[in-house]
């Protein structure tokens, strides 16, 4: 039989082109840390549950570097990455000091008052109206509401989870099965632990070879790709694709290839944190369901309660506040819950805001800190981890030519990406209208908000977000998130002057008297984060 590329000049040189390509069969990771970790068990997954043989992943790691570890917060995408990769719920929630998370507390970033607050809920609106709910939310406001003095946030009318964790419910039942719901969620965890666990079950599981040494040098080929990493005790370690997870050294993409670093300071004012580890008064205190985002003077303050103990934080602008200063507003805060804050151990750690100009040079690919950091508001470190990892792994490049190929899209995704979570970020700031410090005012500037999210905000004064005004198919940040901000902190978007009809209306009014529904039987029946988590100590999840 001819085969089919036998007389095509064009068909028998694209495949003799291919195969005198570099097959990429050794990746080697340089780095460990949650970042690494994740990266290397993403991949051994997706491989091993494909194929048989012909590829190896290689994680090295030094062990004079200590983890930064105060990545706490998670997406939902964590339940995904966690399953693929084989991991029991069970087992992860038991030896990670994890809780559950269904969003974000944003309180005193709108007027500093004692009652300012809103949420930003992990779970979505639903059904064939979910886009239009803002917009009759806007024009008729509270349908279902009996007492017409109550006023109802936008969240809690779009989501039961408002109401969720304001009384400290856990997302779903002891006989709920593993990584279901019930109420969407994510984690909360004790970073330092998560790293130790995914590092053994890489080890033990997905058979990642795992070298702690120390990086000497690293040595290019003759046509410019890295050949090898050379380490003091294990020699040269060779590969087709290298993955810098070396945190903000950047050791292969920022030092070795010199690719600049984008800076974004200008736009995200912040650049330093105090974090400090708080004990709970006793073993049962109860777990706060989400994270709790407190604005100060010149920054806001973290807290995240672990089934252990809650991690702490103040995010600040030295241009606005000093080190001392700083340190005293996290006391303050401290102070409401922990009899001595004098005895906890405060740790500093600097923030320089920005992220790489590509993120895929030649046959190296940063993820994690090497690839830039924003800030911990509203926990993307981990989410940008764990879907640049996915993207390698759904994508891995059979060979160099592919690479080429695959890394040109990765680096417009993740470019893209970055810019929008930074606008995301930024709407945070400066729709604030607190006057109490140049901070915030600053933040308001039109200088200091970039050009795309003055465009949108120009377009949303007039109709609510739509997932169409975004050009990407998946967003980090989908439209429900921005109007969950938006009007949580008194965005005014206008109604539609051409009005609505009877039977869109009685579909906007028949969803929010289904949330409000759903929100009673959630709070008849959903048992406290705490209960929960000790439940799942003693008796685990049942298995999916």
């Amino acid at each position: 039989m001819t085969n089919k590329n036998e007389n095509h000049p064009i068909g028998n040189k694209v495949v003799s082109q291919i195969d005198s390509k570099k097959l990429t069969k050794n990746i080697v990771i340089v780095g460990g840390g949650t970042a690494g970790w994740i990266t290397a068990g993403t991949l051994a997954a997706k491989l091993t549950s494909q194929h048989v043989k012909n590829f190896s992943v290689t994680l090295v790691e030094s062990s004079n570097i200590p983890p930064i570890g105060v990545g706490e917060g998670t997406w939902p995408t964590m339940r995904r990455t966690l399953k693929n990769m084989g991991i029991k719920e069970t087992d992860f929630i038991r030896e990670c000091n994890v809780s559950f998370k269904q969003g974000a507390k944003f309180a005193k970033w709108v007027t500093g008052k004692h009652d300012d607050y809103y949420y930003h809920p992990l779970m979505l609106p639903e059904g064939p109206i979910k886009d239009n709910l803002a917009s009759h939310w806007l024009s008729i406001q509270f349908p279902y509401n009996e007492n017409p003095k109550k006023q109802y946030s936008f969240s809690m009318c779009l989501s039961p989870q408002e109401a969720i964790c304001e009384a400290g419910l856990a997302p779903k039942l002891i006989t709920t099965a593993e990584y279901d719901a019930i109420a969407n969620y994510a984690y909360h965890l004790d970073a330092g632990l998560f790293s130790e666990f995914l590092k053994q079950h890489c080890i033990k599981v997905l058979n990642v070879k795992h070298v702690v040494d120390d990086v000497m040098a690293v040595t290019n080929n003759d046509d410019g790709d890295i050949a090898c990493v050379s380490t003091a005790e294990h020699g040269d370690l060779s590969g087709d694709l290298f993955i810098d997870c070396s945190g903000f050294k950047s050791l292969l993409l920022g030092e070795h290839y010199q690719v600049g670093f984008k800076s974004c300071k200008d736009v995200l004012f912040v650049d330093n944190a105090i974090a400090v580890q708080v004990p709970y008064s006793d073993e049962n205190s109860p777990i706060a369901s989400h994270t709790i985002s407190t604005a100060q003077t010149a920054g806001w303050i973290w807290d995240i309660g672990l089934s252990s103990r809650r991690g702490v934080g103040h995010v600040y602008s030295s241009r606005y506040i000093s080190e001392h200063a700083a340190i005293e507003e996290l006391k303050q805060y401290l102070s409401a819950t922990v009899n001595d804050v004098e005895q906890l151990t405060f740790r500093k750690i600097p923030i320089n805001p920005g992220y790489r100009e590509k993120f895929w040079h030649r046959n190296c690919v940063a993820i994690g800190l090497s690839a830039g950091f924003l800030e911990p508001l509203e926990a993307s470190a981990l989410l940008l981890v764990e879907i640049s990892a996915n993207m390698i792994a759904e994508q891995l490049p059979a060979n160099r030519q592919c690479m080429e190929i695959v890394s040109e899209r990765f680096n417009q995704t993740f470019t893209y990406r970055w810019e929008r979570i930074i606008d995301f970020l930024k709407l945070h700031y400066m729709l604030s209208q607190r006057q109490d410090s140049d901070f915030w005012c600053d933040n308001r500037k039109p200088e200091s908000i970039p050009s795309s999210l003055k465009s949108l905000l120009s377009l949303w004064q007039y109709q609510p977000p739509s997932d169409n005004d975004f050009i990407h198919a998946t967003e980090v940040f989908p439209a429900a998130s921005y109007q969950y901000v938006l009007y949580g902190m008194g965005f005014k978007t206008a109604s539609s002057h051409w009005g609505y009809s009877t039977e869109a209306s009685e579909k906007a009014y028949e969803k929010f008297k289904q949330v409000n529904l759903q929100t009673s039987q959630y709070k008849a029946n959903l048992m406290s984060n705490r209960d929960l988590i000790n439940s799942i100590k003693q008796y685990g999840l049942q298995r999916v």
